[in-house]
């Protein structure tokens, strides 16, 4: 269904323009720390838009590297961790626990261990328990070198010949020889091994990028793999061959650069899962004190072509992984409303869900009034959106795409409140 057609259908009924909102249930202190806050300079601007209390200001940094080190892996469509920062440390205690659902790379688990938070996440896809799991755990760096002594660097298989694209043949091989030799002895049951588990980890996040800190010759950001016929023309129109990399070298330097900001705090047990938002059993009931999430924006990504080669490094079969793509508002709003609730059930009363979403085709489809509508009759109070409006992004814009206008433009968090 067309979103002119999804706004004709039964039961949905875009917003209208009222002066005043209508929505906005609940009495909540936290609303009161959003209105009043004026960290960077600028107290929060509030309005409405339909039934739906907005409020606008720099609620976090827009730096880009003012996080901790252990949070720099790559994913595509992932947040900063300033955001669910934000609200764990006003709406958690340590012990707490904070959950993702679409945890991608695991920044909302992660941020939360970093504060001695329980963290907790799931995800369709395998890769993001891989990403996750070896930073809340993190080895001693001399015990992932002597790990990395124990491969047989030489002992692997040529390896998929197309793959030549990105790698020199001896390059492929070590990368070959490391793949087998963690599959070999990854565990049936069990946790597996974390020096392991962090090695894969660096290893999936080393595998193609821009920069001679990568396995592969020059191709596009890490966070997604080209094709190998698209490599294959990058490389001739910029006349490069794959040259030899040294694998156990770029995965300790990488290891260095992740540990460089200090161990992880002591926290809580973690809880991992994969599988789809709107089912989780290994959840015990009104367990959870805070969600932070973002769920895939329609189709704006493609997490299956992205990264196919991540996939085929951990030995996961993408075409039995359910990857969401919805390609019209009607299906994403009934995957959120599913979604939701789930978390009506994890989430304990006077818990809080931050849902972030953003700007999608140049800024006509607004997700954050979607998810509104999905939490209807829920037991939610629908506290307001937050709109975190960055130093380059001017008020006025916040309806429209001022800059980067082929993807998402501004954060836009709905917050509810469990009731």
């Amino acid at each position: 269904m067309t979103d002119s057609a999804l706004a004709a259908a039964p039961g949905f009924d875009r917003p209208s323009d009222p002066p005043a909102c209508a929505g906005g249930g609940g009495i909540s202190s936290f609303r009161d720390a959003v209105r009043s806050f004026s960290q960077y300079g600028q107290p929060s601007s509030e309005f409405c838009e339909g039934s739906i209390p907005y409020f606008v200001n720099e609620f976090w940094t827009s730096g880009q590297r003012q996080a901790h080190s252990l949070h720099e892996v790559s994913y595509r469509a992932c947040f900063k961790p300033q955001l669910p920062e934000f609200f764990i440390r006003r709406l958690t205690k340590p012990g707490d626990a904070v959950y993702d659902p679409f945890m991608g790379r695991g920044t909302t688990p992660v941020q939360a261990a970093l504060l001695a938070r329980r963290p907790m996440g799931a995800d369709v896809n395998p890769l993001s328990v891989l990403l996750a799991r070896p930073r809340l755990n993190p080895p001693a760096p001399s015990a992932i070198a002597r790990r990395l002594d124990a491969v047989d660097w030489d002992g692997g298989e040529a390896g998929p010949p197309e793959l030549l694209a990105f790698y020199s043949p001896r390059t492929l091989r070590h990368i070959c020889a490391l793949r087998d030799w963690l599959i070999g002895r990854a565990p049936l049951e069990g946790a597996p091994d974390p020096i392991d588990d962090w090695i894969r980890m660096v290893a999936i996040n080393r595998l193609t990028g821009h920069s001679p800190g990568f396995f592969s010759v020059y191709t596009l950001p890490p966070n997604q793999a080209a094709s190998v016929q698209a490599q294959r023309k990058i490389n001739e129109k910029r006349g490069q061959v794959p040259p030899d990399r040294d694998v156990k070298k770029l995965i300790l330097k990488k290891s260095a650069s992740l540990l460089s900001d200090g161990p992880m705090a002591a926290h809580p047990p973690a809880l991992l899962t994969i599988g789809p938002a709107e089912k989780t059993p290994a959840i015990a009931d009104a367990t959870v004190q805070l969600v932070v999430t973002s769920p895939p924006f329609l189709d704006v990504v493609q997490y299956a072509g992205d990264n196919w080669l991540r996939l085929w490094f951990a030995g996961v079969d993408g075409r039995r992984v359910a990857f969401a793509h919805h390609r019209d508002a009607l299906g994403w709003r009934n995957m959120v409303r599913d979604a939701l609730g789930e978390l009506a059930r994890v989430v304990r009363p006077g818990g809080h869900v931050a849902f972030e979403v953003g700007e999608i085709r140049g800024g006509k489809l607004l997700l954050e009034r979607l998810v509104w509508e999905a939490a209807e009759g829920l037991p939610f109070d629908r506290l307001f959106v937050m709109v975190n409006q960055q130093a380059f992004t001017k008020t006025a814009n916040c309806w429209g795409v001022g800059n980067n206008a082929k993807g998402t433009n501004t954060n836009r968090i709905v917050v509810l409140q469990r009731r």
